[in-house]
């Protein structure tokens, strides 16, 4: 029996298991994925999001939808526990809680400006900026899984690192990032369609 739990121990190791990519793959993948992010106009996704906290018991989970429109109109509505909407507007964030509105101009704010182009980028799994970032890639069963860690010391601060899983099309499947406490947001994307008709009254506001 003891044996058999080892065995069993094993198998579930390796299946969840992810391997550095080699340099050819990665080159390969991030061309995949350039491409499909370049000929992206527009996305629709439900996702389920994951708030990982080390001194809760449980993670706090909300259900959504994604709406993007290129080149940067980027749409977040959370439909349970509760409503709420952001809307990513060029240099303004617009907020609606349930049915209470607000903006924020973050043109002037130089981080949170730069936050919203990696979230936008991150959709779209064109984060690709060695300048940018210390990027590592791996290989985990049908799927790819790419960190990208900020070398910008002060955004560090806030994102310790972006974890990007790609389906075998080079499409965002999944999106974590991580906080420097180690608290991190999952974002798990399904049903996603893309470069089909989005009105820009989605983005009303």
């Amino acid at each position: 029996m003891r044996n058999l739990f080892y065995l069993f121990w094993i198998v579930v190791c390796t299946a969840n298991a992810q391997s550095e990519m080699s340099a050819t793959d990665a080159r390969a993948l991030e061309a995949k994925v350039k491409k499909t992010a370049n000929t992206t106009e527009t996305i629709t996704s439900n996702f389920r999001q994951y708030k990982h906290m080390d001194f809760l018991s449980n993670d706090i989970e909300s259900l959504g939808k994604l709406s993007f429109k290129a080149p940067n109109l980027v749409k977040w509505e959370y439909t349970e526990p509760f409503a709420y909407s952001v809307i990513f507007e060029e240099e303004t964030l617009y907020i609606n809680n349930e049915g209470n509105k607000s903006d924020m101009d973050i043109g002037s704010n130089k981080l949170f400006k730069r936050l919203n182009q990696l979230i936008t980028n991150s959709i779209k799994g064109d984060l690709f900026d060695t300048d940018e970032f210390h990027i590592n890639y791996f290989e985990k069963g049908n799927t790819s899984e790419v960190h990208f860690a900020p070398k910008d010391e002060d955004f560090a601060t806030f994102i310790k690192a972006f974890h990007i899983t790609f389906n075998e099309k080079g499409e965002v499947t999944e999106v974590k990032m991580l906080e420097p406490s180690n608290d991190y947001t999952r974002i798990v994307f399904t049903d996603r369609k893309t470069n089909q008709s989005l009105p820009d009254a989605v983005f009303a506001h």
